[in-house]
This record gives structure tokens, sequence and C-alpha cells, in this order.
């Protein structure tokens, strides 16, 4: 993820919308995070996938021990590592003008 100062950004505002739309980009202030600007469909994925996670506060019984006994297929032990590392890839960004 790139990232700048908030006075940075102000004065390159053009060069860190361009990059926002291939990466996020973090904005600090004072050496704090402040603010992180991202695409249009980087925010729609990441709303996506909070909509497609499931909490199990509140949840019955039955369905926590259901979980608990489930087993995976082999074919898709790979899947175990994107939860390792909590990483699930977002869609590749829409192609745009690269500022250098």
């Amino acid at each position: 993820m790139a990232r700048t100062t908030l006075s940075e950004f102000q004065r390159k505002f053009g060069e860190f919308q361009h990059r926002a739309r291939r990466e996020p980009v973090e904005i600090t202030r004072k050496g704090r995070r402040e603010l992180v600007l991202m695409s249009a469909d980087h925010y729609d994925w990441l709303m996506a996938a909070a909509r497609r996670s499931a909490r199990t506060v509140g949840a019955q019984q039955v369905v926590i021990d259901a979980v608990q006994r489930a087993e995976m297929a082999p074919e898709h032990a790979a899947l175990d590592d994107l939860l390792k590392w909590g990483v699930v890839a977002p869609p590749e960004p829409k192609p745009g003008p690269v500022v250098c």
C-alpha cells in the first residue's frame, strides 16, 4: 500500500488519485494513519466481502457444533493458506493512465 503525508497528498492530489486506482493510498497526519484513498471498485469489493462474512455471535449452539465438526475436502487445502495470511486478492484494477 502506498503511503503519504497529508501535506504531500494535498500538493500532489492528481498523482495520488491515479495511484489509488491501482492500490490503496494511506494518508498520514502527524505520523498517524488518518485516511485511506482507494478506487471505487476496491471499496465495492471490500463492502461485498464484509457482507459475505458470517458472524458466530448469537449463532445457535447446534450451528457452532456443526462448524467445529466440519472437514474440508482435500482439494481445497490451499484455502488454508488464505486463512493463515488473512488475504484474499481484490479484483484487478481497470486499466487507466500510468503516472510516474
